[in-house]
């Protein structure tokens, strides 16, 4: 029996072409080809404009908002050939993310454009390897806070014009006044151009729309140092004594072991440090802070705008019934509220195997809480003791913190430590009394 050879695959629905501020001009043979052949042409109504007369296919322009509109109008043009413009990189912060996870990859065929990245390092002479990119593009100005540390070289894509004006309002909120910016436009396009100054003392009104800062930080005398790993000072927060302090809150974040993409449940979140700490560590976690006083919970989202993390989420409510309807976390921490009736059980069984929780507290009430809990699902119990060194009339001493009890558990299967069958080894026979 002779097998029929195997049909070749499908050709790509859509092909994505990247153009940058030099238009035609600056475009590949292939992507001058495929836009030339296309029946239907879709992008930015600044992109479509860059097209010359030869391509004659039908221009749509993506109207707003974008994401929504993706599915309905690829669906609507199904079985033309499709051309989707996209500036520089459509990978890159581009409109090649969401056309992937609409048709997935093999439905697409990708001519990309150097991105405005490239032409910036390339001119400002800044290795891309060793230059941070921030977007701004669709996101507050507060999420730049995060990547703040001195001598860093930071690269901004802007959401328009008063980008620029922005950034150097948050440096300077930030002790951040001495850092040099650069405002490079229509960069690879014959309009190109660069403006320059320090965050201090800005001195340019609103310009090309098409730009990208370029920031190498400089942090202002006397500013607070903060650093890249959890355990940032105390004075980095506006609380109101409701805080996790900075050495127990540097174990804490040890022990619930973020990566990237996680989601943090932080339940009694007191000033929120647990969650923006969590989020800090990659700007891809996320973390939702669930707390009953709503003056706490403004309190919670203006840290988390300060130090760098505005995508933290905040519930006001009591736990657990304020838990109804979040989605699944990675990890919960709990801070306060141990002793509402149900909470425990309630964390628990919202973990999904492999996920952890964490929970401190410093009342013998809670603690015997944290140690039933210890017996019915196992984890690890300790005690957390800090001392700090205090004058002692002339000389110095000892001033003992309270004692954190903190029980630390990681799922790993549906049925609690109590409940499971025992484990004879081979060398137990068992009871032979």
């Amino acid at each position: 029996m002779t097998l029929a050879p195997p049909e070749p695959p499908a050709p790509p629905a859509v092909t994505v072409v990247g153009i940058g501020a030099d238009g035609w001009p600056g475009l590949s043979g292939p992507a001058r080809e495929a836009l030339a052949g296309a029946q239907v042409l879709i992008g930015g109504g600044r992109q479509l404009d860059l097209l010359p007369p030869s391509c004659a296919g039908r221009r749509v322009p993506w109207p707003s908002p974008l994401r929504p509109a993706v599915p309905g109008l690829l669906a609507e043009h199904a079985g033309s050939r499709i051309a989707v413009l996209a500036s520089g990189d459509p990978m890159f912060y581009g409109i090649g993310r969401a056309l992937t996870e609409v048709l997935g990859a093999a439905a697409l065929n990708v001519v990309p454009h150097p991105s405005s990245v490239s032409y910036a390092c390339a001119r400002v002479g800044w290795p891309l390897e060793d230059t941070e990119v921030v977007t701004l593009v669709g996101r507050p100005t507060a999420r730049l806070a995060a990547a703040l540390h001195d001598g860093r070289r930071l690269l901004v894509l802007s959401a328009d014009a008063t980008t620029p004006a922005e950034v150097a309002g948050l440096l300077r909120e930030r002790g951040f006044g001495p850092s040099r910016l650069r405002v490079l436009e229509q960069l690879g396009g014959m309009d190109e151009s660069c403006m320059e100054g320090t965050a201090d003392h800005w001195p340019h009104p609103p310009g090309d729309p098409l730009n990208i800062v370029a920031v190498e930080c400089r942090r202002a005398p006397g500013t607070l140092r903060l650093g890249a790993v959890p355990g940032l000072p105390d004075e980095a927060y506006e609380h109101d004594g409701q805080l996790t302090k900075r050495h127990v809150r540097a174990t804490t974040l040890g022990v619930l072991a973020p990566a990237p993409g996680e989601l943090l449940w932080d339940i009694g979140g007191g000033s929120g440090s647990i969650a923006i700490e969590w989020m800090r560590t990659h700007p891809s976690c996320r973390a939702i802070c669930v707390e009953r006083d709503p003056e706490r919970a403004e309190r919670i989202t203006r840290n988390a705008d300060r130090l760098g993390v505005p995508g933290l989420r905040v519930v006001t409510g009591r736990a657990p019934d304020g838990l109804a309807g979040l989605p699944v976390p990675d990890a919960v921490f709990i801070g306060g509220g141990l002793t509402a009736p149900g909470l425990l059980d309630a964390c628990w069984e919202s973990l999904p195997v492999g996920g952890r929780l964490v929970a401190n507290t410093v009342t013998l009430e809670s603690e015997a809480l944290l140690a039933g809990a210890h017996r019915r699902y196992g984890g690890e119990l300790v005690r957390l003791a800090v001392a700090h060194a205090v004058p002692v009339g002339g000389f110095t001493g000892w001033r003992q913190a309270m004692p954190v009890t903190q029980w630390s558990v990681r799922r790993t299967s549906t049925i609690p430590v109590a409940e499971r069958p025992a484990r004879v080894s081979a060398e137990d026979p068992g009871d032979n009394r």
